[in-house]
């Protein structure tokens, strides 16, 4: 490199160094467009952010995870794409800021950056194979080059001056034109027009994301539930306290938790949808439509549905009415036999559309609990966020290893030939519901006045049902709450105490006692791996 083409390079000023960063996050825009119209052609899940983030997702180990629920709850999967955005904006910003020096080092980077983005593509467990590379691989093409010529606009008169040797040099030309070392007209239209076409690139690919949903929708639309030949008992008047701050009986749909890991929520139409019954045991494999299972003997059923990583007194907990087949049913018809009975498979690997696995104990399912494969909760379709168009639904067991959401296929297997999921990250591969009971009213640190105060909230045992709740003030003695009437074993019931508040800090508890005897145990003990347990406890203060 000759001295005067260093000089010029080391000698970059800040303002043209800014402006390649400006580069950078242009570059970056255009590949974020680009993969979106490429994956709006293929399908959501190919994209690069959400590639990425399920990879990531993956990777991350199970106390980590555990920390997101907790300390993000639902919003978790939002936190994560911000990052991943913040992550990539920082590294437009760092690489737009080498171009000007550094060009094709710089452009190679983004085309390195989306080799991670198709390889984290390809890696997933529903990938289609290389078609889902494409969007990073595009998109990444597109913003390299982008890169490229917008930083050349930057040094192009600087190199072109710098590469001429004149025989003499004049007392004028030792001083060049304020102009002279950079294409400003060029790099103002090169970047105006990069952000309008990105711009419109990116509108077209949420356009095509969005119609590719428009038929799920429409089909769930569609969708009438037929009047279940086994309906629910009516639990008007009876299973409500009138308790203002305690939790419904009946968790609408809106306010029902949501944890799982998919950044993007399937949409499945209900004419492409199938579900295979296959494996070890299964003497008639099947192949189910919707419209098959739809035109079946129907169950409503209240079921309470807990998520293992649910810590004591927290809010992963719902009840809603399930619509459904028997699961024992389907599982007979296709000659399964349960363990207890010969059958060779103790295991039931559900699969969803994200390729999420669940492993679930044959035994449970088959054992007379109401199982089943939920098409409907509380009266209506099962939302998108929810499983539509077909889920899995076990009394009784923690989500993680019962509730498959968006299922496809069912494999009769061992527990000991495979691992699903969640068990490879360090979960319990049976995980029964534990008795746990939460405080709902009054909100710790409230500040209630003096004079009663009602103490309200729910409790749960799946599986055995709620015998009694008793609530302790300071260290006083237990005192026994009243129950709402217990609808079924497999649902929590809401339970209240007045009190006599005296000014002051206090601190309440609470304890639950299970239909068996079971008392909830005082031992604290985390999610992981079979589901938190200890006594939920609030501290007020009485004025």
């Amino acid at each position: 490199m000759r001295d005067d083409e260093k000089d010029q390079r080391v000698r970059t000023p800040w303002p043209r160094i800014a402006l390649g960063a400006l580069s950078g996050v242009l570059a970056g825009f255009a590949a974020l467009a680009v993969a979106d119209l490429l994956a709006g052609l293929a399908r959501p899940q190919a994209g690069p952010i959400v590639a990425v983030g399920s990879a990531s997702i993956d990777a991350t180990p199970a106390a980590v995870k555990d920390w997101a629920v907790r300390r993000f709850g639902t919003d978790d999967k939002f936190v994560l794409q911000v990052g991943i955005l913040a992550v990539l904006t920082a590294l437009a910003l760092t690489s737009g800021a080498l171009a000007v020096r550094f060009r094709r080092v710089s452009a190679a980077g983004i085309l390195l950056l989306g080799g991670v983005g198709a390889a984290a593509a390809v890696g997933r467990p529903d990938s289609t194979g290389l078609p889902d590379a494409l969007p990073s691989v595009g998109g990444a093409a597109a913003g390299s080059l982008l890169l490229y010529a917008l930083a050349g606009r930057l040094t192009m008169v600087a190199r072109s001056s710098a590469t001429t040797r004149p025989s003499a040099v004049t007392a004028a030309e030792a001083s060049p034109p304020p102009s002279a070392g950079w294409d400003r007209r060029g790099f103002v239209l090169g970047a105006v027009s990069a952000a309008a076409v990105s711009t419109a690139v990116g509108a077209i690919g949420r356009s095509l994301n969005s119609s590719r949903g428009r038929d799920a929708i429409a089909s769930r639309d569609a969708v009438v539930l037929p009047t279940p030949g086994s309906p629910a008992r009516s639990a008007a008047g009876r299973t409500g306290l009138r308790v203002r701050g305690i939790s419904p009986f009946v968790t609408s749909n809106s306010a029902f938790y949501r944890v799982d890991t998919a950044l993007v929520v399937p949409r499945v139409d209900t004419g492409d949808w199938r579900l295979r019954i296959h494996g070890r045991g299964v003497r008639r494999p099947a192949r189910f439509s919707f419209d098959d299972l739809l035109a079946r003997d129907l169950i409503e059923r209240d079921i309470t549905l807990t998520c293992v990583s649910n810590e004591v007194g927290g809010p992963y907990v719902g009840n809603a009415r399930w619509t459904g087949v028997r699961l024992a049913d389907l599982l007979a018809e296709c000659g399964v036999e349960p363990p207890s009975r010969g059958g060779p498979a103790d295991q039931l690997v559900s699969r969803s559309v994200d390729g999420m696995t669940i492993g679930t104990p044959v035994e449970d399912v088959m054992d007379g609990r109401d199982a089943m494969l939920a098409l409907g909760m509380n009266g209506e379709p099962l939302p998108f966020a929810h499983g539509f168009p077909v889920r899995m639904v076990v009394p009784g067991l923690y989500g993680f290893v019962s509730a498959c959401k968006w299922i496809k296929d069912i494999e009769l297997t061992t527990f000991d030939s495979y691992d699903p999921y969640w068990v490879r990250r360090g979960w319990a591969r049976r995980a029964p519901v534990k008795t746990g009971s939460r405080i709902d009213t009054p909100k710790p640190f409230a500040r209630p006045a003096s004079g009663t105060v009602m103490i309200a909230g729910v409790a749960w045992a799946q599986g055995r049902g709620i015998g009694r709740v008793e609530v302790r003030v300071d260290d006083g003695p237990w005192r026994e709450a009243d129950l709402a009437a217990q609808d079924t074993r497999d649902t929590w019931r809401q339970w209240s105490l007045p009190w006599k508040a005296t000014r002051g800090g206090h601190t309440l508890t609470v304890r639950a006692t299970d239909r068996t005897g079971a008392v909830q145990t005082t031992e604290r003990t985390r999610t992981i791996p079979d589901g938190a347990s200890g006594r939920h406890s609030v501290v007020v203060t009485v004025e």
